[in-house]
């Protein structure tokens, strides 16, 4: 396989024409895209979490694309980290792609709603200006795809086929794979969280796990995950089986009667205790239970960072939501 590149930001030469822009530490926001070229023209996979990081990349990527012009831009899924940039790859005439159900997260309301969570008070703002603090949200206008899919699409990149594969609802309703099979390299978007905790959004879990599954059969050498460095498919085994130790673990205490709450605390991460935001537990066991019951409540995703805050340390964040 190709040697993967250190983990430093900026833009990396992955081989057959295909190209990473990584943003370590690979925490919340800061998050992976792609590149990948064809003849006389290129695909970018993700914009990134604000104008800035956005225009910046696209300066940095320049010696690739002056020679291979944007073409069309793939969102792997809906969130901000992701597709926030998209309006400056609109302004140069480049055609977005994305899942449907990816399409219909993209509105101006997410940006608003993120943008004013970082202005509560108490501990859950204090969460969340820690986490998203570095990242400016103003300026940004909703920027949705100008062609949808469901299910699979193939793209020509300049003579180059490349696969599109839904594979979502799992991280979030719409997650797409990007496969780039004469290269035996995937963008996995954040399916892949390397080196971090994996938060199951819109689930299943069993659909995440089903996805990991999905990557481990493929005939791909190098992946670039949504967050972490450049990998192989031996990054692929660590997410899945953090999956799978929490839909089981998760799965036992609600066959033993303990609400969410409950559940939550008396999970034992052992070794996944150690990964950056472990906190992201309470939304993973939360979405066990709304599989194995529909009936369980689904908050605003904004309200569930109060949970996750509370197991990092801010611990009035809970309070802050009501103990919701």
């Amino acid at each position: 396989m190709t040697t993967a590149p250190l983990y430093r930001k900026g833009l990396h030469d992955l081989g057959d024409g295909c190209h990473a822009w990584l943003l370590p530490d690979g925490s919340w926001g800061w998050s992976n895209s792609g590149l990948i070229t064809g003849s006389g023209t290129s695909l970018m996979i993700d914009t990134l979490f604000d104008l800035a990081l956005t225009r910046e990349m696209l300066e940095g990527i320049r010696p690739v694309t002056d020679r291979h012009p944007l073409g069309t831009l793939v969102n792997t899924h809906s969130d901000g980290d992701h597709v926030f940039g998209n309006q400056l790859l609109a302004e140069r005439g480049v055609e977005i792609v994305a899942s449907e159900a990816a399409a219909a997260l993209m509105t101006q309301d997410q940006v608003t709603a993120l943008a004013s969570v970082k202005e509560r008070d108490g501990a859950l703002g204090e969460f969340t200006r820690h986490i998203f603090g570095p990242f400016d949200f103003s300026g940004i206008v909703s920027t949705g795809p100008d062609r949808t899919f469901a299910g699979e699409e193939s793209l020509d990149v300049g003579g180059r086929e490349v696969r599109l594969i839904q594979v979502g609802p799992a991280h979030t309703p719409g997650d797409t794979l990007v496969h780039v099979p004469d290269a035996k390299l995937l963008y996995a978007g954040d399916i892949l969280f390397v080196g971090g905790t994996p938060v199951v959004w819109a689930g299943p879990t069993s659909r995440w796990i089903a996805a990991c599954d999905l990557i481990l059969d493929m005939d791909v050498t190098t992946i670039v995950p949504g967050h972490g460095p450049v990998t192989d498919k031996s990054g692929v085994g660590p997410v899945r089986d953090y999956l799978s130790f929490v839909q089981q673990e998760a799965t036992k205490r609600y066959q033993d009667g303990l609400d969410v709450q409950r559940a939550v605390e008396s999970i034992d991460l052992g070794r996944y205790a150690k990964l950056p935001e472990h906190g992201r537990l309470a939304q993973n066991v939360l979405n066990v239970y709304q599989e194995l019951d529909p009936t369980v409540p689904r908050p605003p995703r904004f309200d569930v960072l109060g949970r996750i805050g509370a197991l990092e340390g801010f611990t009035d964040a809970l309070a802050d939501e009501g103990g919701r």
